[in-house]
């Protein structure tokens, strides 16, 4: 695991600065100066409070920064947490971008997992208390160093998981989980293939069909040294696809028999090799884009082979199904609880090197999760 620091180039639409530039808002916040910052719409700033730090995107495509916001009191369900670790998310690059499926109004404050303690409970909690050690989920504004979360959204971390680890679990593990799991329904013994297997989503779901569902996975991924990272979390076979094609190699590895599973977080060729890939009644779960392009289905190659195209928006069981989500997140701590996942962290930056930690990703530098260390 790398600590990681330093300036690296944005190919996302900005060079990569420190965001430790903090402008300063604290004489806002405590009453100092008569005049109002004139983009913090959304804040507010009227009453003397307790400020925090926060990640803010002022404006898409351009660099976060980092700002002292005040603190907001609490509803009756509500739970105060100090952030102790971030996961960095595609999907928070793609908000920051403008470019994702949810808009937020801006000023924002970018971060969907995090981990950390609670710090205060609202009048009607009852499932956590002040001094839990929790991961939670959010549409928004975990990249802070304190947020304010709905008491369903929290889950207690087991002993002896570090903040670290626990911050990977909830869109990364839950993702694998949900697609492995409820969407695939993937069986002990089966061949399952995962693109992408060196990523934060790819490296977990080869984790849990390796370790947890006992699956033979096939690992595919743009260097020797992403698939070796994922031989090393328990795939059984590898195809480095910017050497050879997908489709050809695992037609080889499998003796043209296919594979039962697909997960593919890529889109484009990527998508349609795999979907090619598929043995007799196989599946493929769609988890995402990351190549930019959307691939279309050849709906005459499902019936032929009698194979299912599924879809997975992990964010939306939230809203459509909770016990579902909620379901998939416990098992992904219980599973590493008891030692049946290791969670890789690839990289950890702090909360000033917002900018370099997208870098990070969206240069596809990264193994594994990319995570933001707050607190």
């Amino acid at each position: 695991m790398a600590r990681a620091g330093g300036s690296a180039g944005l190919r996302w639409g900005w060079r990569a600065r420190s965001a430790s530039r903090v402008e300063n808002c604290r004489k806002y916040v405590f009453g100092q100066d008569s005049l109002a910052p004139p983009s913090l719409s959304g804040f507010s700033l009227l009453q003397p409070r307790r400020a925090y730090r926060a990640v803010l995107c002022m404006e898409l495509t351009k660099p976060l920064v980092v700002r002292d916001v005040p603190s907001s009191s609490l509803q009756p369900h509500e739970v105060r947490i100090r952030v102790r670790c971030c996961g960095v998310n595609f999907a928070d690059i793609l908000a920051c971008q403008g470019l994702y499926q949810e808009k937020h109004s801006l000023p924002f404050t970018p971060g969907m997992e995090f981990s950390g303690d609670v710090m205060e409970c609202g009048a009607d909690v009852s499932s956590v208390k002040e001094g839990d050690r929790v991961i939670g989920v959010a549409s928004t504004k975990a990249l802070a160093e304190e947020y304010i979360a709905d008491q369903k959204l929290l889950w207690k971390i087991p002993r002896g998981v570090p903040y670290e680890e626990a911050a990977t679990l909830p869109v990364c593990y839950g993702t694998a989980i949900l697609a492995l799991e409820h969407r695939a329904c993937t069986r002990a013994g089966e061949t399952v293939l995962v693109t992408a297997a060196a990523g934060a989503t790819g490296l977990a779901t080869v984790d849990v069909a390796s370790n947890v569902l006992k699956a033979k996975v096939i690992a595919a991924a743009g260097s020797d040294s992403k698939c070796s990272l994922a031989l090393q979390k328990g795939a059984v076979q590898s195809v480095n696809y910017s050497r050879a094609g997908l489709r050809e190699e695992v037609k080889r590895l499998t003796a043209s028999q296919g594979v039962d599973v697909a997960v593919d977080t890529i889109g484009g060729d990527i998508f349609k090799d795999a979907l090619h890939s598929l043995a007799w009644e196989g599946r493929i779960v769609v988890v995402g884009f990351a190549g930019g392009t959307i691939p279309s289905i050849p709906a005459n190659l499902l019936l032929l082979k009698n194979i299912s195209a599924l879809g997975l928006y992990w964010g939306r069981y939230r809203n459509q199904d909770f016990p579902v989500f909620s379901s998939a997140l416990s098992s992904a701590l219980q599973y590493c609880q008891e030692g049946r996942i290791q969670p890789h962290v690839g990289a950890v930056f702090k909360l000033e090197e917002v900018n370099e930690a997208f870098a990070h990703v969206t240069q596809r530098k990264s193994t594994g999760k990319v995570i933001i260390s707050v607190s």
